[in-house]
């Protein structure tokens, strides 16, 4: 299957809200994605899309977070949301777009990714409990299923602390 991993473009906003919507069963994660595009911390190289003949078939998007501890800040990048078109789910597609975009944010100068998600699904990719840095939610959430991947080595020493999403995330 002849799949291309590639940086989101505006043209590609449409198709995107529609994968998120028939990936997630609904449109509080389109609307998500759509706000944090107007958020001037949005870095459009982050926001990445799996392209199969011209038509948009999964989307990745990692977005600017801090972890505080205290008055002191780390940043770092959640990963929200994941999603593939129902029919091309199962195709390892979701882990293609992942490897790509950790590869794509240590590129761009990132040094850690924040996740919440299956650990089962994302230790897979070197993601671990966030609780093993000391970071935390800033709600409630499973422990095991907040994690966290070092793109650097140490990169998340000293960093406990609890994550700080923006506003947009609220909605969700």
């Amino acid at each position: 299957m002849d799949i291309i991993l590639r940086k989101e473009t505006p043209d590609d906003y449409g198709q995107v809200a529609r994968v998120i919507e028939m990936a997630y069963c609904q449109k509080n994660e389109a609307t998500l994605v759509e706000k944090l595009r107007q958020n001037p911390k949005y870095n459009a190289n982050l926001s990445l899309v799996a392209d199969y003949k011209g038509h948009i078939i999964g989307h990745i998007l990692f977005f600017p977070i801090v972890i505080r501890t205290g008055e002191s800040e780390k940043e770092s990048l959640a990963l929200a949301p994941l999603c593939i078109s129902p029919e091309f789910q199962k195709m390892k597609i979701g882990g293609r777009l992942i490897q790509y975009g950790l590869r794509t944010a240590k590129n761009t100068g990132y040094t850690s990714v924040i996740v919440i998600g299956h650990p089962e699904y994302y230790s897979r990719f070197g993601f671990a409990p966030a609780r093993k840095w000391g970071i935390v939610a800033p709600f409630e959430v499973p422990e095991d299923a907040f994690l966290g991947i070092e793109l650097e080595e140490d990169a998340l020493l000293n960093a406990a602390g609890i994550v700080q999403y923006p506003i947009e995330f609220s909605g969700v």
